[in-house]
Order: structure tokens, then C-alpha cells, then sequence
């Protein structure tokens, strides 16, 4: 598939409808925040033979408590729009325009393959 044509598909999809689902590991610390741990390689062949001899195999991203929220509510049963819900009852007004700002973070995680969207 050429890189116009998905573009046009992720520019039809409604993303308030779709139901996100984490693919990758992650660490929460005691505080709340949680880290991503996203590998390094995914190449087959790289992930056998250079991972082993790596000191960290993965890449650690730090989410602040917008995105840590975010992340905690990723668990295949809420849709955008219901974890857009859950950040104005959390947040309240520190996180209006809360719909632009999800709409960009989740797009954010799934274009780094961080998450993978689901249709209902």
C-alpha cells in the first residue's frame, strides 16, 4: 500500500470510534507515571542475534499524567471518545481542548507503533 493511500484511510477514520490497544510494554512507577518499553529492533534476524548482547534491548519513553492516564485507559474496551470522558472527569479544565490533544496523542502512539487501533 502506498503511503498516499494510507494516509487518505487514516484521514477517513473516525477516530473518536476506534478502541485502542496497547502493543507494547510498559512500567508504572509508584507515582503513577508510566514508561514505555519499546524495542529496539523488530527485525527478526536482529532481535535473535544483537538484542542479546545489548545492554537495554528497549527504548524508554516517559508519559506525564495526561499521557499515563491515557495509556492506563488503553485496554481494548474504551474508545477514544470514552477515554476523552475519563480525562474531563480526571482533569477537568487542565486538559481542554481535550478532544485535539487526545486526538494527537493517540494518533502519535499509533503512527510509532506504540498501539494498534481496533474498529467497532
Amino acid at each position: 500500500m502506498n503511503k498516499e493511500k494510507k494516509r487518505n484511510q487514516e484521514n477517513d477514520i473516525n477516530l473518536m470510534d476506534v478502541v485502542p490497544v496497547t502493543i507494547v510494554e510498559s512500567v508504572t512507577t509508584d507515582d503513577g507515571l508510566v514508561t514505555l518499553l519499546r524495542p529496539k529492533f523488530r527485525n527478526k534476524f536482529l532481535k535473535t542475534y544483537l538484542l542479546p548482547r545489548m545492554k537495554n534491548p528497549n527504548y524508554k519513553i516517559n508519559l506525564d499524567e495526561f499521557g499515563s492516564f491515557v495509556w492506563q485507559q488503553c485496554d481494548g474496551e474504551r474508545t477514544v471518545l470514552n477515554i476523552a470522558e475519563e480525562l474531563k472527569t480526571q482533569f477537568g479544565e487542565k486538559i481542554e481542548p481535550v478532544y485535539e490533544r487526545l486526538g494527537i496523542f493517540i494518533r502519535q502512539l499509533e503512527s510509532n507503533k506504540l498501539i494498534r487501533y481496533e474498529y467497532i
